[in-house]
């Protein structure tokens, strides 16, 4: 039953840990393509801490926020919403301190797609130069940093380009040129990690194209890094280059690609200084 004097109230740190825990006790069916109920779920914890269905429902969405900030897969039944009680940041990251695998899962292998042109998206538009972010998050995110992550995760990357590498050949088979198809290579793995870009594929008039691929489990959003290497590339190759971002790996993979100039399109951070005596 829930109790009405809890209406309105801020959630305590057991009840926001109860309820992350069981988000991500779905979250893993989710991705592991295992069938649960949400609202069987969301019952079982309505009875446990006497909070209204609106209550948990809304909590549901802001940990969806708080994990789509880190570049983590959410559920997609829970769509985020910003709007946060600060506790949900310290609850979320003793969640992730004390189970650190669910940061770097390993990536599932992807199935191509019947029709590859379904998985290509627009880019996302740059968002306010002036968005505030609270500064729980903030930390949360210096803490777990998608950016950092997703780089070290090199079974990722290399699953992100063999899913490329694949995507290309059936998108110029199916755009009727076979021959092209044959010609696409994964170059990182043949030749290693010094081109600037990780496949060589083409148009379906034939033309070069030079993909850098940069994956993530994380929405469209997520940041990612890029080399004094790739950025030089770009320049030397402005209408053969492109980022070929792909997002969404472990739920459903999309792919939008951007074209130099990179400022354009992306806000360009240095991050790093290398040191030399």
């Amino acid at each position: 039953m829930v109790d009405e004097t809890k209406s309105g109230t801020i959630w305590q740190a057991d009840e926001l840990d109860m309820i992350v825990a069981d988000y991500f006790v779905m979250l893993a069916a989710d991705l592991a393509g295992r069938p649960y109920i949400k609202s069987r779920h969301s019952a079982a914890l309505m009875a446990q801490i006497d909070r209204s269905h609106r209550s948990v429902e809304f909590k549901h969405q802001n940990i969806s926020a708080v994990l789509d900030k880190l570049g983590m897969p959410w559920i997609p039944g829970y769509r985020p919403k910003f709007n946060f009680q600060n506790a949900i940041f310290d609850a979320i990251g003793r969640y992730l301190t004390s189970h650190p695998g669910i940061l770097e899962p390993a990536p599932n292998p992807q199935a191509l797609p019947a029709a590859p042109v379904e998985v290509f998206v627009e880019p996302p538009n740059l968002s306010p130069a002036s968005e505030r972010i609270p500064k729980g998050l903030r930390q949360l995110m210096a803490k777990f940093d998608p950016v950092e992550r997703d780089h070290r995760n090199r079974s990722l990357g290399k699953a992100g380009e063999e899913f490329a590498f694949d995507l290309e050949r059936k998108r110029l088979h199916d755009g009727k040129r076979p021959d092209l198809a044959r010609k696409v290579r994964w170059t990182a793995a043949e030749d290693g990690d010094g081109a600037g870009y990780d496949v060589s594929s083409f148009s379906l008039a034939g033309d070069p194209q030079f993909l850098e691929v940069k994956t993530t489990n994380g929405s469209c959003r997520t940041p990612f890094f890029l080399t004094r290497n790739e950025c030089d590339v770009a320049k030397q190759y402005p209408n053969e280059w492109r980022i070929y971002r792909v997002h969404l790996f472990a739920t459903g993979p999309r792919v939008f690609t951007i074209a130099p100039p990179l400022e354009d399109r992306v806000r360009l951070s240095p991050e790093s200084w290398r040191a030399s005596f």
